[in-house]
């Protein structure tokens, strides 16, 4: 891996992680397209998750600072009770949903239902509910669909911000929730994969380290400006173009699937 396709690979994790339109699926997308191999499991993965996690935390601060100062509020509680289906959701499916990843087969059908949530997201009415008046219901759908999001192509925030307007949140209450949820998701799936990646020490150390951080940091910057793009974007209602945007990908996937077989697994045969 070169630094170019590392800072490529980092601004791809940063941009996608945080608007709409699936990290993981893009991460698929550009290996198969500038075939770069990068296990589901390898360090480089897990040093892109926590440029994406510092990207967060920087563009949170205020919400993470208050959440600090009261550990006991009833925002924390939503958090935890979100992460209870999203924690069995991974558990179960773990070794599923990176069969996946590493296949990239379903990617085109995934990116096609991503696009359906963006586009009705535009046309849904906003409620009047916000972090402190949502109920325990609302956190287990929201956790829910952050679960199911693992599947390479459906985006992470895109389905909790969908899933806290389906429940009656405001455009901008959902928005800070969704991301305030992603810091403990992208910790925790950081800290399962880095189990992963120390059971053989002499292989780590002989990974392009450089490379790997310059990519981490492209990714922290680029996941900041993605964080402040799509706060913006869904108060005001502006998601229909990343609609278009990732069915455009699922018609060139599929199609490549069906006929080309240049770059993704067929779909029969």
């Amino acid at each position: 891996m070169t630094t170019l396709q590392a800072i490529i690979m980092g601004i791809v994790q940063g941009v996608t992680e945080f608007l709409p339109i699936s990290s993981t699926g893009h991460i698929v997308l550009v290996e198969k397209l500038l075939h770069i191999h990068v296990d589901s499991d390898t360090l480089f993965i897990v040093l892109l998750h926590l440029g994406t996690l510092a990207a967060v935390l920087y563009a949170m601060r205020r919400e993470v600072g208050w959440l600090v100062r009261h550990p006991k509020s009833r925002l924390t509680w939503m958090i935890l009770v979100a992460l209870l289906p999203t924690a069995v959701v991974g558990a179960v499916c773990e070794e599923w949903f990176e069969g996946l990843f590493d296949s990239g087969v379903t990617i085109g059908f995934e990116f096609v239902i991503t696009g359906v949530v963006l586009w009705w997201m535009d046309g849904v009415a906003a409620g009047n509910k916000n972090e402190g008046t949502m109920t325990v219901s609302d956190s287990l759908w929201i956790g829910t669909l952050q679960g199911i999001a693992i599947l390479p192509a459906l985006s992470r925030s895109g389905l909790t911000i969908a899933a806290g307007l389906w429940r009656g949140m405001d455009r901008e209450a959902a928005t800070r929730f969704s991301f305030v949820l992603s810091i403990p998701a992208i910790l925790g799936a950081t800290l399962v994969k880095l189990d992963d990646v120390f059971e053989d020490p002499a292989k780590t150390m002989a990974l392009p380290w450089l490379q790997m951080t310059i990519g981490a940091v492209a990714a922290a910057i680029a996941g900041y400006l993605a964080v402040r793009v799509t706060t913006w974007l869904i108060r005001h209602s502006r998601m229909r173009i990343f609609a278009v945007y990732t069915w455009a990908i699922a018609a060139f996937v599929l199609y490549d699937q069906l006929f080309g077989h240049h770059f993704f697994p067929p779909l029969i045969g």
